[in-house]
């Protein structure tokens, strides 16, 4: 990589394009020859050795300036070593003995996937198609670097999804392949667990908690969740609880990755106009949130109050959080029965009308979008339930959004013109939403974005309904299997597109239309005659209530 980002660097080097066009030319069409070191050599000839001299001239030149050009760079940021050094120390502080025993889990990994490399590279090296370009960039590819993130275990499978789920931070084929990065995991031993929970909580299990599963209801990288019931009040809760280990590990591979950038940025200031320190202080962010549950509670109770504020609690609900037996590392929250938005056989059997329970889906959550301090960023159907009593059940905030105003307007302007399919409008909304300063031509990318939004019909979806186990036998979850690879590609196109006018977007723009491409499928299912952004009942504009601006610039 070093090597191409210095051939790169000498390609777009200023001197070396001015160097390029004084070279003489060799007159054509006149016979003659030229005479080199003595020697009377053809035309041909001649021609030819002038151009091998040339490239030869060319390329040293190139080196040169580049090695003068890094050196001048160094030294004019010398003044900012000593700033760096003391992050770097800092960090490492932070970051204390783990931070070894991480290196070497990571040299194991790299030693795995590496071999895993070189095995496959023996079977392409004697085949007539030649090495595959992917099998050439080695562990940098997407395919080996997502098989080395999953290798090294809770801190990369996070780091993949977040990749997956930024297409506006990421090349498209990294952002396609951690799509089959998955959040799975064994799960902890019940003993580990109680242990967990006796630590965090300071008392006996057994006088919180009437029972507790010691069968999980789900295991993923970060966290195990348990069904329990609380032994006073007798209610049906669920446990969600840190894994061991998992926030020291979490700190030692982010910090690891911040060191990476940081250094990477004071060697190459260029890579200072692509954010990346800026990007792995997002991602340091938003991990470490998902292990602090005091944050998760936070954000639930802000979701029930935004909803309560808004008379909405007839027709929505939040778990409640029972904040005396929850911790940073544990908690313990209302267990919510009912049935996923595509479970559509038991929806009718709850409800006379599901195209109502979508509209109430959606007015819910568009009205976060305007007057809550978060919204829900991940409304897959494990998360979007309609319970017994009718109303909607908002579940796990381990990921939320937060939106600024300007982009706010601008996705605002966006959703009404994709609803009209007013193409000039959504160019002009898009342009503001990544305005980089650039002059934008928005016909020309008002007609690319038509060819891109006309093939979301084409967009399917797969619906595979499982009998949830638990006390009640008549609870149903259901997992809805999209073919994320449509739907990433889809916006993959649009970034792509936008990227070329010289856009970019911010990640919050991202994350609101994953959520609308799941409320679509929804849609598909539950009220396939509707129109999701231009149904009246729909409220998707600020005039009803004046928007939230704390907390923004």
């Amino acid at each position: 990589m070093a090597a191409a980002a210095r051939a790169a660097s000498a390609a777009r080097s200023p001197l070396l394009i001015h160097h390029h066009r004084r070279l003489p030319q060799v007159p054509s069409g006149g016979g003659g020859s030229l005479r080199v070191a003595g020697a009377g050599i053809g035309a041909g000839q001649g021609q030819e050795v002038g151009r091998r001299r040339a490239r030869v001239g060319l390329r040293v030149f190139a080196r040169y300036s580049q090695a003068q050009d890094f050196s001048t760079r160094l030294q004019d940021r010398v003044g900012e070593l000593p700033k760096l050094v003391e992050d770097l120390l800092q960090t490492s502080i932070s970051t204390g003995p783990r931070g070894a025993f991480r290196m070497a889990q990571g040299i194991q990994a790299v030693l795995g996937v590496g071999g895993e490399w070189l095995t496959d590279l023996s079977k392409t090296a004697n085949t007539s198609a030649g090495i595959p370009t992917q099998m050439q960039l080695g562990l940098l590819s997407p395919l080996y670097l997502r098989r080395l993130f999953e290798r090294m275990g809770a801190t990369y499978i996070k780091l993949g999804q977040f990749i997956a789920s930024a297409p506006t931070l990421f090349p498209a084929e990294y952002v396609e392949e951690f799509q089959n990065c998955f959040d799975k995991a064994p799960a902890v031993p019940y003993d580990v667990i109680q242990s967990i929970l006796r630590e965090e909580l300071q008392q006996p299990l057994d006088s919180i908690y009437e029972y507790i599963d010691p069968v999980p209801i789900a295991s993923a990288s970060i966290a195990q969740v348990h069904a329990a019931r609380l032994k006073n009040s007798q209610k049906d809760v669920v446990i969600k609880v840190l894994k061991p280990g998992i926030e020291d590990t979490l700190v030692a591979d982010l910090n690891f990755i911040y060191v990476v950038a940081r250094v990477l940025e004071f060697l190459n200031p260029e890579l200072q106009r692509t954010s990346l320190v800026g990007i792995v202080k997002d991602i340091k962010e938003s991990m470490l949130e998902e292990v602090d549950f005091r944050k998760e509670a936070v954000n639930i109770q802000a979701f029930q109050g935004y909803i309560d504020a808004m008379g909405f609690d007839r027709q929505a609900k939040a778990p409640f959080v029972y904040q005396n037996c929850s911790t940073k590392r544990v908690l313990t929250m209302e267990r919510l029965y009912g049935v996923p938005l595509t479970d559509l056989d038991s929806i009718r059997s709850l409800v006379p009308d599901p195209e109502l329970t979508l509209v109430t889906a959606l007015n819910v959550w568009f009205g976060s979008l305007i007057s809550c301090e978060s919204f829900h960023a991940d409304v897959h159907a494990g998360n979007l339930w309609l319970l017994r009593d009718g109303r909607i059940g908002f579940i796990d905030f381990g990921i939320v959004g937060r939106i600024s105003p300007r982009t706010w307007a601008a996705m605002e302007v966006f959703l009404a013109s994709f609803a009209t399919e007013d193409y000039d409008a959504m160019a002009s909304a898009l342009s503001e939403m990544g305005a980089t300063g650039n002059d934008i031509n928005i016909d020309e990318f008002a007609k690319d974005l038509q060819k891109i939004f006309s093939s979301i019909q084409d967009l399917d979806t797969e619906i595979v309904v499982a009998t949830a186990r638990g006390p009640d036998a008549t609870a149903v979850s259901a997992n809805v299997v999209l073919d994320e690879r449509q739907m990433n590609a889809l916006f993959l196109d649009l970034v792509r597109v936008s990227e070329s006018y010289g856009l970019k977007f911010p990640r919050e723009f991202a994350l609101l239309m994953k959520q609308l491409l799941y409320f679509d499928r929804y849609t598909r299912l539950l009220a396939p005659s509707m129109n999701m952004l231009r149904d009246e009942r729909i409220n998707i504009s600020t005039n009803r209530q004046s928007r939230r601006t704390d907390g923004f610039q």
